[in-house]
């Protein structure tokens, strides 16, 4: 029987309780479906933190390289630790290392979720750059408390990462309707972006069975809105992905419906998948969390894995849940509640 090595860091607030749902429907389908999950706990966190100094030892990255997938729940409490200091401490580390340079967010209203918007039928898959651009970290401060402080913070854009986002971009194009929409503000930032541009228009000469259309960060968020069901597959920077794929998360109805996964195209090291809803403190504890985005995250996991007929069943099964209502509004369903809800729908389906 096959089976993968997980690395499970649950991180902070609710990150412990949705992995805990995650891991209990993960499980449930590989135990159905023949293969087997060995997932190992890591508590790399902000109490971590504030106990050691760190947000992981010295040789996490090295501890998490055997693993097949990382399955991360939360990271961040800014009451005690400042999120510069979690995200630069584990998450950034572990994208950059683990060349993790394809961060991917699908955006579709599951059934029975009602979003903002009258729009439905939209299904977008934004591919966010995730290892340079705006968030490469290059950059510092002088003079500090003076009236002549300065901070600088350059975005890095090589010719290596801008093409590779743009070819995986389009070859998850290939496997779904065929657009791409390359997103910049080159009228503006007339280096970096004029150069995503050009090498957008380059990549596309060697995908002659894709259309793609480009656009600037603002009129791009006007179309999200506007006129979702217009988009496919979105690629942007580091930062504008970043901005894009929260627009994304509140149109289809929350943060508890947005899943991610950082990916590692060439699989030699591991990839790392979770929810993007962070660690919601003031919620924390109160078992209240919904696990939706965590437990999508996951399938996404397992499709990565090769376990497609898994990934398949778990998201059959959560769209079961939510047709009925259940996880589609906030404090309707505990967390347990919700969990118990997919498990149920599982079992019906496989």
């Amino acid at each position: 029987m096959k089976t993968y090595k997980l690395a499970l860091i649950p991180g902070d607030g609710i990150g412990v309780d949705v992995t805990a749902s995650a891991m209990q429907v993960v499980q449930a389908a590989a135990s159905s479906l023949g293969f087997g999950i060995n997932p190992q706990h890591f508590d790399w966190s902000c109490a971590h933190y504030l106990e050691t100094g760190t947000m992981m030892p010295e040789n996490g990255i090295e501890t998490l390289r055997s693993f097949d997938a990382i399955l991360l729940g939360a990271v961040g409490w800014p009451e005690t630790v400042p999120d510069s200091v979690s995200l630069h401490g584990l998450l950034l580390p572990i994208r950059k290392a683990f060349t993790q340079y394809a961060n991917i967010r699908p955006h579709r209203l599951l059934p029975g979720v009602e979003g903002p918007l009258k729009a439905e039928g939209f299904d977008i898959l934004c591919i966010r750059e995730n290892t340079e651009g705006e968030y490469s970290g290059a950059g510092g401060r002088v003079h500090q408390g003076t009236v002549n402080e300065v901070a600088t913070e350059t975005a890095i854009f090589t010719r290596t990462g801008v093409e590779r986002i743009l070819r995986f971009a389009f070859d998850q194009a290939r496997l779904r309707r065929g657009h791409v929409t390359s997103v910049t503000k080159s009228n503006a930032q007339k280096y970096s972006m004029v150069f995503w541009d050009e090498i957008t228009r380059l990549v596309a000469q060697d995908y002659p069975d894709v259309t793609v259309d480009m656009m600037h960060i603002d009129a791009m968020a006007a179309r999200m809105v506007m006129a979702p069901e217009s988009l496919d597959v979105v690629v942007a920077s580091n930062l504008f992905g970043d901005i894009l794929t929260d627009l994304g998360a509140a149109i289809q109805g929350g943060l508890g419906f947005a899943a991610s996964a950082n990916i590692c195209p060439d699989r030699s090291s591991p990839s790392m998948f979770e929810p993007v809803h962070g660690s919601a403190p003031d919620i924390a504890g109160k078992g209240i969390a919904n696990p939706i985005a965590t437990i999508w995250s996951a399938a996404m996991m397992l499709d990565h894995l090769g376990e497609a007929e898994a990934a398949a069943a778990i998201m059959s099964a959560v769209e079961a849940a939510t047709a009925k209502g259940i996880g589609t509004r906030p404090g309707r369903q505990t967390t347990d509640e919700i969990t118990t809800a997919i498990l149920a729908a599982l079992e019906e389906n496989v």
